[in-house]
C-alpha cells in the first residue's frame, strides 16, 4: 500500500504539478493514470500537458479510449487505469475506492486551494482516507514552493 499526498494547488495548475511528478514516477519504472471528472477538462489538461517544459522535458501520455491506452505510461481519463498504473493522480474532484488506494504505490489528490468547493472536497477526501487507514501526506505551495504540512502515518 501506498501513500496518499494531497497537493493544495495555490499558485499552479494541475499540468505544472504533473509535469514535474510524472517524470520521476516513470523514473521510478511507475505509470501513472490521471483521472478526472470531466472530458473537457481532460481534454484541456492533455492540451496544456504538451506544451509543459520544452525540448528536452517531454512527458509521453494519452487520452483514454485510444488503441493504445494499455502502452500508456501516462493516460488521462475518466475510468479505472487501463495501463497498468501503480499511480493515480486524481484531479477536478476524482475519487478513488479503499481497494484502489491500496493497489496503488503513490495517489496524487491535486486540487485547485483558490476553490471553495474543491477545497471543500478534498478535505473530505482526506478525512475518508486517513479513517480508512491509509498513509497520506498533506502538501502546500502557499509559500511559492512545495511544504509539508501535515502526515497521517498508514494503520
Amino acid at each position: 500500500m501506498g501513500t496518499v499526498m494531497f497537493f493544495h494547488l495555490m499558485q499552479s495548475a494541475p499540468a505544472d504539478t504533473l509535469a514535474i511528478n510524472a517524470p520521476r514516477a516513470l523514473g521510478q519504472g511507475w505509470r501513472v493514470m490521471v483521472r478526472g471528472t470531466d472530458l473537457a477538462a481532460l481534454e484541456h489538461l492533455d492540451a496544456a500537458l504538451w506544451l509543459k517544459g520544452g525540448d528536452d522535458s517531454f512527458l509521453p501520455h494519452g487520452l483514454e479510449g485510444g488503441p493504445h491506452d494499455a502502452d500508456q505510461p501516462v493516460l488521462l481519463g475518466l475510468g479505472t487505469p487501463a495501463n497498468g498504473a501503480k499511480v493515480l493522480a486524481l484531479v477536478d474532484g476524482a475519487g478513488a475506492t479503499d481497494d484502489e488506494i491500496a493497489a496503488m504505490e503513490r495517489v496524487w489528490v491535486l486540487f485547485d486551494g483558490n476553490d471553495p468547493d474543491r477545497l471543500q472536497s478534498a478535505r473530505g477526501q482526506w478525512k475518508a482516507m486517513t479513517s480508512a487507514g491509509h498513509a497520506a501526506q498533506y502538501w502546500s505551495e502557499e509559500t511559492g514552493r512545495w511544504e509539508k504540512k501535515a502526515e497521517s502515518a498508514a494503520r
